[in-house]
């Protein structure tokens, strides 16, 4: 099996998905030790434009590699055994500092996350961290600590953030999946932005334990992957709680539902996000493409129709969790003088707002769930409106097409939060309410930059999601895009 293809980037793109690869592997067809190998050569190749990994870990890697090599030797069989994957760093990896994106030294971490256990359980071979914006908090990754994370589709453009180095480096090819976190969108808006499928799934799905809770239960974490098969893979191989974990939901079957047809359902499109105060609307190229993308799903059967959430004021509730979880991270700092001045912003924000507002921002949620639930339920009489019983909610996942690398450079923390609401109004809802959402690719603006929309399902409705994506997929074939030549 040839591993390698040129992209004519100068990084050689690897055509076999995390599915591919595994069966592969299992097949006896190539070895770890050769798609760890090469992984590593990519990243190497590729770091001088793209800049899309902080820590690598290639002795380690490959000693790994060689291992899982001898285990498939001997007939073992795992689901992701010998794949070279990566993870975002915000997650720990033991021996390796957890920077989330900060200036500084910080000690190595002396133990896995959960959900490197289980990705190590599974047999994948952690190649190394990539680039995450300082604590997650904005929809670019660039920073002091580590420099600027390039869209592989335009080098002159944002990845997005927070997961962009996550999400370049697998619209890059240079790893077959990795693992991203979500607390605001940070999963789904570097999704669209690079053209792949990204899930957020329930909260607690993937235990983000030993920071369990993470920002005030905002933040989950999530696969990122060019097909659905690749994303709900990776799902299943992380999914699962810690002991100490808060949130526990039953198990899915992420695979399983990517195989499935969803059945006939009804679509709800919304085009107005929640309240923001900025007069945000989609860019027309953004509206072109979620317009067409509306249309293959009634075209494949599916009842389509606009609608209007009831999203009333949740920016309330999500304010002070997301300034208050900044604040308990910043806090941490061992030299906070380094952090971006927008951080320190955020951490007097987040600890004016802490204890009893964020209680009771928290306490919110159930009416939250509601309010906005109620477009999922069927009210009789009610034909078309905002309860009208709807299985899934369509919306844009960001009311812009990516920005240019350095659109944000010298802004204020309130022109900042100002610019990045007007860019990214419509995913941050769904981390309020804890429920699963999925990026789809969507297509592109006509200088070839990629756009996506959100699926977006009630609590624990994440294989119902995941079985409308992989029919969208087969129909659109979003996977046989791969990004131009690059400087």
């Amino acid at each position: 099996m040839s591993s390698v293809e040129s992209t004519g980037t100068g990084v050689e793109a690897a055509p076999a998905g995390l599915a591919e690869s595994a069966r592969a592997l299992a097949e006896g067809r190539t070895t770890s030790t050769r798609l760890v190998t090469e992984a590593l050569a990519r990243i190497e190749v590729s770091q001088g434009t793209l800049n899309a990994f902080r820590h690598l870990r290639a002795s380690a890697a490959l000693a790994e590699a060689a291992e899982a090599d001898r285990r498939l030797d001997a007939g073992e069989r795992l689901p992701l055994l010998g794949v070279p994957v990566a993870v975002k760093d915000d997650t720990d990896v033991a021996g390796l500092p957890t920077h989330f994106g900060c200036a500084g030294e910080l000690p190595a971490a002396t133990a896995d996350s959960e959900s490197v256990r289980r990705l190590r359980a599974a047999g994948a071979v952690i190649v190394g961290k990539t680039n995450s914006c300082e604590l997650g908090q904005w929809p670019f990754t660039e920073g002091s600590a580590f420099g600027v994370t390039r869209n592989p589709w335009n080098t002159e453009h944002t990845p997005g953030g927070s997961s962009g180095g996550s999400a370049a480096a697998v619209a890059a090819g240079l790893v077959p999946a990795a693992l991203g976190s979500d607390g605001a969108g940070s999963v789904r808006i570097p999704a669209a932005w690079t053209h792949l499928v990204g899930i957020k799934p329930q909260r607690g799905r993937i235990s983000v334990h030993p920071r369990s809770d993470a920002f005030q239960g905002l933040t989950v974490n999530g696969p990122l992957a060019r097909t659905v098969a690749d994303a709900a893979l990776l799902l299943d191989a992380v999914a699962g709680a810690h002991p100490d974990d808060p949130h526990r939901p039953p198990p899915v079957q992420a695979s399983a539902a990517a195989r499935r047809d969803p059945g006939r359902l009804r679509i709800a499109l919304a085009w107005r996000p929640p309240l923001t105060l900025t007069g945000t609307a989609p860019h027309p190229d953004v509206r072109r493409a979620v317009t067409e993308l509306a249309e293959a799903l009634a075209r494949l059967g599916h009842h389509v129709e606009e609608a209007r959430p009831r999203y009333g004021l949740i920016g309330l509730g999500f304010l002070p969790r997301a300034t208050a979880g900044i604040a308990e991270l910043a806090a941490l700092h061992p030299e906070p003088a380094l952090l971006d001045p927008r951080t320190r912003s955020a951490l007097r924000t987040g600890t004016r707002l802490g204890g009893r507002v964020v209680r009771a921002a928290r306490a919110r949620e159930v009416r939250q769930h509601r309010r906005i639930g109620a477009l999922f339920h069927p009210v009789r009489g009610r034909a078309g409106s905002a309860g009208a019983g709807f299985d899934v909610l369509l919306t844009p996942t960001t009311a812009l097409p990516p920005p240019r690398i350095g659109r944000f450079d010298g802004m204020s923390a309130w022109r900042t939060d100002v610019a990045m609401t007007e860019a990214c109004p419509y995913a941050w809802p769904w981390n309020v309410l804890g429920w699963p959402g999925i990026n789809v690719p969507a297509g592109f603006t006509p200088d070839g930059l990629p756009v996506g929309a959100q699926l977006l399902g009630p609590s624990r409705s994440e294989e119902r999601l995941i079985s409308l994506a992989a029919q969208l997929e087969a129909d659109r074939r979003w996977y046989e895009h791969r990004p131009p030549a690059a400087p």
